[in-house]
């Protein structure tokens, strides 16, 4: 559906040129909700603008339901673009329209018929649950009612792609809430294709099928997000990680655990799926002679799929630690091991 191949984009600022993006490539299936996240400046709003050439790259292929963008002429990339909605962050409504007028006012430029304007506006608003509001103006509505009518606007030349500019950063959490519900059932009710940047771990886990971690221009770490949530790689993903997980061990209890005397090994367990409800751990003491202690336990959902972090030490006989762990290991999805002997900490595997 969507390909942006190897992807460059340098801006000249003053007298110096900066590289925004720095072959950045990525590709999103046709139906998927795909969320790119990182912090500011990481380059990810220039990445979503490339997708419909609001911002053209210096290098590389944009390639959308099969055609290369970049090879088309104006004419041709006006009508491509129409199948692309785009919602901002901060709604962008004409402030002296109504909410009907404001909807519909891309439909008017677009020459279509007033009773099918009449018809598909008062759709567009009974789908984002503004019936009610098509004679009230922007100011008179909430934040989250106002990218309500961002999204119905963007809907209304029938796209197939959905672009989102950190469409709920503006929001409070309870609103921000209702926005992702919504933006889940359009894609559930339309077939849409919808692409996010967001700097919030949390839209990630709530409604994106895929994710790309960006930094510094580049994508650091990608994926599907029960994988990237499962087992984060890089620094600025776990980072992120932390906001949903923080099972960071707080110093004073790792110094605590540095003065067990037997042989002590830390590991942190990953369950997926039904097996996170499994009692692998419960059942560790009643197959090894190892003392067991939880340090650390979270379950959140995944787009309906379970996902459980544990931290826990094992105390006991070397041998028999390894035994333990070989058992878990083949139990769960996945498991990170530190070990620690004598005070010393060293890492044995991930």
């Amino acid at each position: 559906m969507i390909e942006l191949i190897d992807i460059h984009k340098t801006f000249r600022v003053d007298k110096r040129e900066v590289e925004a993006l720095k072959g950045v490539t990525i590709r999103v299936r046709k139906g998927e909700i795909y969320g790119v996240i990182g912090f500011s400046g990481a380059g990810k709003s220039t990445l979503l603008r490339m997708i419909n050439l609001l911002e053209k790259p210096t290098s590389g292929k944009v390639i959308v339901s099969g055609q290369d963008l970049l090879e088309l002429n104006e004419k041709q990339l006006r009508g491509a673009r129409k199948k692309i909605g785009i919602i901002f962050q901060h709604f962008n409504l004409l402030s002296s329209y109504n909410i009907f007028d404001n909807v519909a006012e891309i439909l008017r430029m677009n020459k279509v018929s007033k009773q099918e304007i009449k018809r598909k506006v008062d759709e567009l608003l009974k789908l984002v649950g503004l019936e009610d509001k098509a004679e009230a103006y922007p100011s008179q509505l909430s934040g989250g009612q106002k990218q309500r009518v961002g999204i119905a606007r963007a809907l209304a030349m029938d796209p197939e792609i959905l672009l989102c500019d950190e469409a709920t950063s503006a929001l409070d959490p309870q609103t921000t809430e209702s926005i992702l519900d919504l933006l889940l059932d359009i894609n559930e009710k339309l077939g849409l294709t919808i692409v996010l940047i967001t700097h919030e771990m949390h839209v990630i886990q709530k409604i994106c099928d895929q994710v790309a971690v960006m930094e510094n221009g580049q994508v650091i770490e990608q994926g599907s997000v029960l994988d990237i949530f499962s087992v984060p790689k890089h620094n600025t993903t776990k980072n992120f990680m932390r906001t949903i997980f923080n099972d960071e061990m707080p110093e004073e209890m790792v110094n605590k655990i540095k003065k067990v005397n037997s042989y002590t090994t830390r590991l942190r367990v990953t369950f997926r799926g039904d097996a996170a409800m499994d009692s692998v751990i419960g059942n560790i003491s009643s197959k090894f002679a190892v003392d067991t202690n939880i340090l650390y336990g979270s379950i959140t959902s995944i787009k309906g799929t379970a996902l459980g972090i544990l931290i826990i030490q094992l105390s006991g006989e070397r041998d028999i630690v390894e035994e333990a762990i070989s058992y878990i290991k083949g139990a769960v999805y996945h498991v990170e091991v530190q070990a620690q002997k004598e005070g010393k900490q060293e890492v044995l595997n991930t």
